[in-house]
């Protein structure tokens, strides 16, 4: 890890530790007089050796602890907020959130046992907080949850507006719109910095209205007459299961929503205050007394998650739900980076089962993005007016795009950042002053674990080429007494798996019995040499380097 003197004097510091280079894991800091403040602390999902959580790494912020003053949350989504039970133990703040949020985190929290000692000041929406050196401001915003808001952290030196994930939405139908009036009055008073989401800055035009999706999706459903008709959607977007009860009741079928996600995501939004005149959803078991016909079920798993309600369906062993030929499954959702595999494989499942698949390439509008496009930009840039633009929540292509866009905007300057950059943000421009040591860490089953250690390399490795256990028996003048025991996994298929293992015994055998005898004096040479004789041999008959664990 650096050690810079300049993280600890009076000047107005970002540093993105997740969130920049990807979409995910969020985790922002910014630091003035001696103190830091975290905005955000989110995850992303996994998709391979046995990890299903990533988060980001706190190590920056923990041995500056007594510096960090607060935890302010932006909203409730999963890359936003859900690494706060895994890793509020090493950070012990105030957490910061308006109140769905609040509830949302208050209920993740129950789950680990933290619920009584995570302090969570919950704040009204439009209002503002101090938290220590900085004067922080919440402001309305759209998205596709609950409560998203806009943030403007203020300080002697320059006032940042950091928007979280938002779009402009004129018509949203929970919650309220933004509020262009602060904003403006934001610019009106001067902004030093516009740290912004970017994850549509490829996209022309406007990003649309879950108004129109209302439109869309209802007319969907009620022109599919016959089987169930099953919706997947990310459970966080309460407006489209809003949408969707407004479409059961118009098309003659009851709401059943599936997924443990999505019934905690219907009691926080209720006891929010929205979904007001919505009757209660039905729950899986009232499915046994309505008709194919009757049915609309709302479930998790559109990303194609392996442990989803949907996969779940797809696979045949969800013990409420069965797919008969000619149901109907929407999927009311974006393909997110990074999932295309299995959601095609997913979707496939549904086929072969007699589904008929709707997704947003074959019905157009069931669908629209949470974030901004290219318009919904402008729109911020002329609301805010920054001297700056430092653009966030995207992959390298995403925040080299966002930064020449705003460029060509009109913004006076703007920087690429990466997760690790220490950035000083003045009226002379952005600048990269340090570069701070940092990684990932992987919730491997209940332990968390950095992603880049030997124990996920060696997995990895154990994943790519397999591995090779070899025990051998010494006599006390190290003479081999039986030919080495070798057994082996993902490594040779089975139609020549005897002939391979007794040419591999051969091999050690023979580099044993020609080794100098100084050599395997020690344990730990016999070893060395076990794994160069089967990596050998593995390599020049199969081309791949398995893992070698040797008894002695």
């Amino acid at each position: 890890m650096t050690k810079n003197k300049n993280t600890n004097d009076s000047k107005l510091l970002f540093l993105p530790l997740g969130g920049c280079n990807e979409i995910g894991m969020n985790l922002n800091l910014y630091s003035y007089e001696d103190q830091w403040l975290m905005v955000d602390l989110g995850i992303t999902f996994g998709n391979d050796l046995g990890v299903e959580i990533l988060m980001p790494d706190t190590s920056f912020i923990e041995a500056r602890i007594k510096q960090l003053v607060g935890l302010v949350l932006t909203h409730a989504h999963e890359d936003h907020v859900g690494a706060v039970p895994y890793l509020w133990e090493r950070l012990r703040c105030p957490v910061y959130a308006t109140p769905f949020t609040a509830y949302i985190l208050k209920e993740k929290l129950k789950e680990v046992g933290l619920d009584k000692e995570v302090p969570i000041i919950e704040v009204p929406l439009d209002s503002g907080v101090q938290i220590g050196a900085f004067k922080v401001d919440y402001i309305t915003i759209t998205h596709s949850i609950p409560e998203p808001n806009v943030l403007a952290i203020k300080t002697p030196i320059g006032t940042i507006v950091h928007t979280g994930d938002w779009k402009v939405d004129p018509t949203p139908l929970l919650g309220n719109a933004t509020n262009v009036s602060a904003l403006e009055k934001l610019g009106d008073e001067g902004v030093l910095a516009l740290v912004c989401d970017s994850t549509n800055v490829f996209v022309e035009g406007r990003t649309g209205s879950e108004a129109d999706v209302r439109e869309k999706l209802t007319d969907l459903i009620q022109r599919i007459s016959t089987g169930k008709v099953i919706v997947a959607c990310f459970s966080s977007n309460v407006a489209r299961l809003e949408t969707c009860a407004v479409a059961a009741a118009m098309s003659g079928r009851k709401m059943v929503l599936v997924g443990r996600s999505m019934h905690r995501m219907d009691q926080a939004a209720r006891r929010s205050g929205y979904l007001k005149g919505i009757p209660p959803f039905l729950d899986e078991e009232s499915l046994a007394r309505l008709a194919p016909e009757e049915t609309l079920i709302v479930c998790t798993g559109s990303q194609g998650e392996s442990r989803s309600a949907l996969s779940r369906i797809a696979q045949g062993q969800h013990p409420r739900i069965k797919l008969q030929e000619g149901d109907s499954v929407v999927f009311s959702s974006r393909m997110i980076p990074g999932n295309e595999k299995p959601i095609k494989h997913l979707q496939e499942q549904l086929i072969e089962r007699g589904a008929i698949v709707i997704n947003a390439s074959y019905e157009d509008g069931i669908h629209v993005s949470g974030h901004p496009a290219r318009d919904d930009l402008r729109d911020m840039y002329q609301w805010v007016r920054p001297q700056m633009l430092i653009p966030v929540h995207g992959e390298p292509a995403h925040l080299r795009e966002h930064a020449d866009f705003a460029l060509k905007s009109g913004i006076p300057n703007s920087i690429v950042p990466y997760n690790g950059a220490l950035i000083e943000l003045s009226s002379d421009g952005p600048k990269i002053i340090d570069e701070i040591e940092h990684t990932k860490l992987a919730l491997d089953g209940d332990v968390l674990v950095p992603y880049f250690s030997s124990q996920m390399r060696d997995r990895h490795r154990l994943m790519q080429a397999g591995v090779v256990f070899v025990s051998i028996l010494l006599d006390h003048r190290h003479m081999l007494q039986k030919i080495p025991s070798v057994s082996v996994m993902g490594v040779i298929d089975e139609g020549n798996f005897d002939g391979a293992l007794k040419k591999l015994q051969k091999e050690l055998a023979k580099a044993i019995e020609d080794a100098d005898l100084d050599l395997l004096e020690s344990d730990e040479n016999i070893q060395e040499l076990i794994r160069l004789t089967v990596r050998r041999y593995i390599n020049l008959t199969r081309g791949k380097k398995p893992l070698v664990a040797s008894h002695i």
